[in-house]
């Protein structure tokens, strides 16, 4: 029979280090063929892009999407502005939430789902200070030791 292809899905690492999500949600991605085609072979990064909402719209911006080599002329800019497809109600609320100051909406990956749909998931996030971001980092080291005593001890 035929063998399910399994699709990478982009992922933003940054996101996870330089802010603290407090929410996220899924929304779908205007794409153009070869785009598509491009994230299929897991061709775009996510770093540095952001969302924002722009005539009651949500966009994203600064997401970078390799053109498709076999494409030829009809491949279109790699880092355009594409709008995100949301209900009216939850771009809404997400004006709201983002009128608070210091949120922001930066997507955390696109994936595609089981109809072969991509997704983005979007989070509404607050940037790290820098001592916060100290704190992680040592929080995750206490961790590490603590899991090579617990190993050795076995």
């Amino acid at each position: 029979m035929h063998d399910k292809i399994t699709i990478p899905s982009i992922s933003n690492r940054k996101a996870h280090r330089d802010y603290e999500i407090l929410e996220s949600f899924e929304c779908g991605i205007e794409l153009k063929g070869s785009e598509v085609k491009s994230l299929r072979e897991g061709k775009a990064n996510l770093n540095d892009s952001f969302a924002r909402i722009d005539k009651d719209e949500i966009v994203l911006f600064n997401l970078h999407i390799s053109p498709y080599i076999e494409a030829s002329y009809l491949n279109v800019e790699p880092v355009r502005p594409r709008k995100l497809l949301l209900h009216r109600k939850q771009i809404l609320r997400l004006a709201g939430s983002l009128a608070q100051k210091g949120l922001t909406m930066v997507p955390l990956k696109i994936y595609f789902n089981q109809r072969g749909f991509a997704k983005v998931e979007l989070a509404l996030c607050k940037g790290k200070k820098l001592y916060d971001k100290r704190e992680g980092i040592k929080k995750r080291e206490e961790d590490l030791s603590l899991r090579r005593v617990m190993k050795n001890r076995r």
